[in-house]
């Protein structure tokens, strides 16, 4: 199972102090922060795709994640959101391809939609149209990496004749894509259609809300005989915040909760906490928390948290992306390994998707040579 942080890059005043980080303290603390994501043994960064205040988050993700790949080794890269409404689909297949060739393969992305209504216009586009758009768009991504020469036309773009993308996929191989929804049955559908993964970024909603949607996909998955339901790619959001005592996690999270920019001034921290999986004590409570989600949704692939937002000041979520690493995951890792059958699969990457083509491959010659 895969573990790792994103952020929205929300540039956010500390309620605590009255300082807000400038745009570029907040990009270069989102670096360090994927740096010691990898150094203390976690598995994935993924950033947000943004075009408005109060974020600073890329509104291009390759132009942070190509710059992160020169500085780290082992880290898989991902998006927590790409635009797939808003994005052409050439740029897209272009972009990421030619990421994926400089973090030699370790690179993914999360389609999303987006939630922010004015993003759309400012591209040309109507949200009334998001579904069809994330349905066509996603379509025309997916001949461009499998196919040389495309040849296209449908309702949101020009028509493409005999268009090839480059770079082609490194070693012939997608970025593997992850559809990400919080609340669309389509994206659901739209990810099992085509058996890739799906992420359900539930940290804005209680836990029979995501099991409702991943049960769905699930099925899908299994609908269009990419394997049993349990074997469907699935990946979770999460927020937490610890302190080594949980009243002092309390206690000093409350400020950031009360006055953040997202959820700040509606429901308290504690039906917050009850409802989503938003968690605020030691890392033990931390632990027991997600050990407990693969009991609503069944065991799953990845578990992404988010860590630097709110203003939490930049110290206080590099001691977060710690106490993940050190104490937390190692927990979590355990636990999911111990549970999960052998038939259910692991979270994919370049290098798994690769020995499968090349197994599938040599299975196709020795079949030829038989015959």
């Amino acid at each position: 199972m895969q573990f790792g942080i994103f952020t929205v890059g929300d540039v956010t005043t500390d309620p605590t102090t009255g300082t807000t980080v400038s745009e570029n303290e907040r990009i270069k603390q989102t670096v360090a922060l994927a740096q010691l994501a990898e150094q203390v043994g976690l598995d994935v960064f993924a950033t947000g795709e943004h075009h408005n205040p109060p974020f600073a988050a890329p509104a291009n993700p390759t132009v942070l994640l190509a710059h992160v790949a020169a500085r780290i080794e082992r880290l898989v890269l991902s998006t927590s959101t790409t635009l797939i409404t808003t994005n052409d689909p050439v740029r897209l297949a272009e972009d990421y391809a030619y990421l994926q060739h400089l973090a030699d393969g370790r690179i993914d992305l999360m389609m999303g939609r987006g939630n922010t209504g004015p993003v759309y216009p400012w591209f040309g586009k109507d949200i009334r149209d998001g579904i069809p758009l994330a349905v066509e768009n996603y379509a025309l991504l997916r001949r461009l990496w499998t196919e040389e020469n495309v040849t296209w036309e449908g309702k949101y773009r020009s028509p493409l004749q005999s268009f090839t993308s480059t770079p082609r996929p490194l070693d012939g191989i997608a970025p593997f894509v992850w559809h990400g929804s919080i609340r669309s049955p389509e994206i659901a559908e739209q990810a099992a259609y085509y058996g890739d993964g799906f992420f359900h970024n539930n940290i804005f909603w209680p836990m029979s809300h995501t099991k409702q949607m991943v049960s769905l996909y699930r099925r899908r998955f299994a609908h269009y005989g990419h394997g049993s339901a349990d074997q469907a790619i699935v990946g979770l959001g999460g927020q937490v915040f610890m302190r080594a005592n949980s009243q002092d996690a309390v206690r000093e999270f409350r400020p950031y909760f009360d006055n953040a920019p997202v959820y700040g001034h509606g429901p308290s921290m504690e039906d917050f906490t009850r409802e989503t999986p938003l968690t605020v004590g030691s890392p033990q409570q931390v632990i027991e928390r997600y050990a407990a989600m693969a009991d609503s949704v069944g065991d799953y692939q990845r578990q992404l948290f988010l860590i630097d937002h709110a203003g939490l000041p930049h110290k206080t979520a590099m001691e977060q992306v710690e106490l993940l690493g050190t104490q937390v995951v190692p927990e979590l890792r355990k636990i999911a390994a111990a549970r999960k059958p052998a038939h259910v699969p692991d979270a994919p990457t370049h290098a798994s998707r690769l020995a499968a083509a090349v197994s599938a491959t040599h299975e196709d010659a020795d079949l030829e040579v038989t015959r």
